[in-house]
């Protein structure tokens, strides 16, 4: 049996056996650094000499710290890396505002905004150079914008196959883990069924390198190898920060929401910055983790359900794209739960089956094909529930407390109702990647 680092090594070997051409994606963070220093590593005691790209998406608004551990990594090791550093002003997420569901860093007709100046280091693609068949970016969100970089490099290079390094940890989400185990992905979707590949368009694949360490092994192996790290990470841990809870995100993110009060105390001039850059950043630092936005023990105002005060909560909102998001997912919710039935845990199952709301259905096992660890019951409610306070896990049911939550987290993907991308959100992201090969 091999321990992560010895399966790391394994899958770094397969890498550079199979692609001719290597990415890897760095955010700054500690998952990205060590795929970045264990794949410099395993290419120097391995004497390979051919070049890497090291991508790295800029959010303008971060700690000074993360700028300077980004501009170490992307100025060293010049014989085997070639940097390509962007500050475009794609898409990225808000969710500390109740008026904008995105932001755009590097925004040329914001520069008085900026939370800093451009880097001016090799490798940086911003508005006034960028080349003639990079793909667009104005308006595209930051993922899907990644993700055509990848494929840009791949046609640039004149590769056969380009394997795009991302340093996530199934550890860090349930959503990884589901993604990378799922029984139902095919053997196109994968290299040679390698789970820990996932082919993102043709000759290009997405590769998780340490997919199975968990928070210890990163920082074991900066410690025994003597990497180099992003040190805002020592400022974390001496502000008490959990090594489980340190989080390299855009502030702006929900992610980044939990550490946006820290920016006051570690890096006040950033900080002061950031106040002014979005809408909604100092009310977020203040309040969030609490009630105010959704967190801990959230109260029910006095005279309303929580049907009432989510309606209430909608008519707050002015931008009528935010709001109309949030109720074409309460009508996609209320179909599902009311139409079809939802599939719950047996055991939230059996807590809601002696409180559940009148006219409630238990229909029995699942009839599709979904791989699921252990039982499950088909459950169908005669109407939306306001609450169901019996099920002790309450991501798991529909409520309309549920949506209040997430209105006040501010979660306009709402995630916290359970949604990933939808069938029209996918289309429409389809359409954008087929209009860019077009354009190709």
């Amino acid at each position: 049996m091999v321990n992560v680092w010895e399966a790391t090594q394994q899958r770094l070997e397969r890498i550079f056996k199979e692609f001719d051409k290597v990415v890897v994606a760095f955010s700054g963070g500690k998952d990205s650094g060590v795929t970045v220093n264990a794949t410099l590593a395993y290419m120097r005691e391995h004497n390979i000499t051919k070049k890497i790209t090291v991508l790295h998406l800029d959010y303008e608004g971060q700690y000074a710290a993360t700028t300077d551990y980004v501009t170490q990594v992307m100025t060293s090791n010049p014989d085997l890396i070639d940097p390509v550093w962007i500050c475009l002003p794609f898409k990225a997420a808000c969710e500390v505002s109740m008026y904008q569901g995105h932001w755009q860093p590097w925004n040329p007709e914001e520069r008085d905004l900026w939370v800093r100046d451009l880097p001016d280091v090799p490798g940086v693609i911003h508005t006034g150079n960028v080349p003639d068949d990079f793909p667009a970016y104005d308006g595209v969100w930051d993922y899907t914008l990644q993700q055509q970089i990848g494929t840009w490099l791949h046609r640039r290079s004149g590769a056969e196959r380009t394997a795009v390094l991302i340093g996530i940890r199934t550890q860090e989400s349930h959503h990884r883990h589901a993604a990378l185990h799922r029984q139902d992905r095919t053997e196109a979707s994968m290299l040679d069924g390698l789970n820990w590949t996932s082919r993102k368009s043709k000759g290009v694949y997405n590769v998780y390198p340490i997919f199975d360490w968990v928070t210890e092994d990163v920082w074991t192996a900066n410690a025994q190898f003597g990497w180099s790290y992003n040190e805002l990470y020592d400022l974390f841990h001496i502000a008490g920060v959990s090594i489980h809870d340190m989080r390299v995100a855009s502030p702006f993110r929900g992610e980044g929401q939990e550490s946006l009060k820290l920016y006051r105390v570690i890096d006040p001039e950033t900080w002061t910055r950031l106040v002014g850059r979005v809408n909604g950043a100092n009310f977020t630092a203040i309040y969030g983790g609490t009630s105010v936005m959704g967190a801990k023990d959230i109260k029910l105002p006095a005279g309303h359900t929580w049907k009432t005060y989510a309606n209430y909560l909608l008519t707050t909102i002015e931008d009528d794209d935010i709001r109309e998001g949030y109720l074409r997912k309460l009508r996609s919710s209320i179909k599902y739960w009311t139409v079809k039935g939802g599939a719950l845990p047996q055991e939230s199952a059996d807590e809601l089956r002696d409180g559940a709301p009148a006219g409630t259905e238990f229909l029995g096992q699942p009839t599709d094909n979904r791989k699921r660890r252990g039982p499950y019951e088909v459950v169908r409610f005669r109407r939306y529930p306001d609450d169901i306070p019996e099920v002790s896990d309450q991501s798991l049911v529909p409520t309309y407390k549920r949506l209040v939550i997430t209105i006040l987290r501010m979660d306009h993907a709402c995630k916290y109702m359970g949604f990933g991308q939808t069938k029209r959100e996918m289309t429409k992201r389809s359409a954008a990647v087929e209009k860019y090969r077009e354009i190709l």
